[in-house]
């Protein structure tokens, strides 16, 4: 049976189900498709960020970090399997037939196609994510053109309240306790530059790193971080001690930031 027929019943659900959690048709951010899209084939979703195509490539989509599900001893994360359902049902609203912009980078560390995934109507899959609260923005250079647009698109959802932002998921620094993504607030309690970077510290055990490479575009959005400022910071958490990479006096865990984006300083 072909994946629009398996899908017809969770589009129809999907579009009931979402309407219930995220308030019905918010507006979408304008992130139109570019003309040099290609066709392409779902033959299924994995999860909430990433679908298998028909000619066999898995896709990891750009911008958008959906919520966890089961895996690795960790239980499901909340709104992963919403996720799951609501990319399926846009998907199959589309009879599994929509277009592809891969990424400039093209590949991930898992061998998967990084690229960005439009409807028949040209609106972003991604940015539609993001509007109704089933992700986390996520920026990592050079896969940022669609940033901006994407950004705004969380930003509806955590002003209304929608999906994962109806209870803050932001945790503060001095509560970290396990790697993996995370959004976090705390203040800087010291800021060092040297050969590896830019260094953070926050007030919990935690430094955030910015690449050398990276920190034109840092300077370019005026993020000037100073002592005592509060902030936002997002992404994937390393546990150093794991790594075995922990001096004494050192900050246990790390978060790399990967754009200005993905960085907020707060009043």
């Amino acid at each position: 049976m072909a994946f629009p027929d398996l899908l017809k019943k969770a589009s129809l659900w999907g579009a009931f189900f979402m309407g219930a959690i995220c308030c019905a048709g918010p507006t979408l951010a304008a992130c139109p498709a570019p003309a040099a899209t290609m066709p392409v084939q779902v033959a299924r979703v994995v999860d909430g960020d990433t679908l298998k195509l028909g000619d066999g490539r898995s896709v990891r989509l750009i911008g958008v970090n959906a919520p966890e599900l089961a895996h690795g001893g960790r239980t499901t994360e909340p709104f992963a399997e919403a996720a799951r359902q609501r990319l399926q049902a846009l998907v199959a609203a589309n009879d599994g037939e929509l277009t592809l912009l891969p990424g400039r980078q093209g590949k991930d560390h898992y061998g998967r196609t990084l690229a960005h995934l439009f409807d028949r109507q040209g609106n972003n899959i991604e940015a539609q994510l993001l509007a109704e609260g089933l992700g986390y923005l996520v920026a990592v250079a050079p896969n940022t053109e669609l940033t901006a647009c994407q950004q705004a698109a969380e930003r509806q959802a955590r002003s209304a309240g929608r999906g994962l932002w109806k209870a803050s998921p932001v945790i503060d620094a001095q509560a970290l306790r396990d790697s993996g993504f995370a959004v976090i607030r705390g203040r800087v309690a010291e800021v060092q530059r040297n050969r590896g970077g830019l260094w953070i510290e926050l007030d919990g055990p935690l430094v955030l790193r910015i690449e050398p490479r990276l920190l034109s575009a840092f300077a370019r959005a005026n993020l000037n971080v100073q002592k005592g400022q509060r902030l936002e910071a997002r992404g994937w958490v390393i546990d150093r001690a794991k790594r075995g990479a922990v001096e004494p006096g050192q900050a246990r865990w790390m978060l790399p930031i990967t754009d200005p984006a993905m960085l907020e300083l707060l009043p």
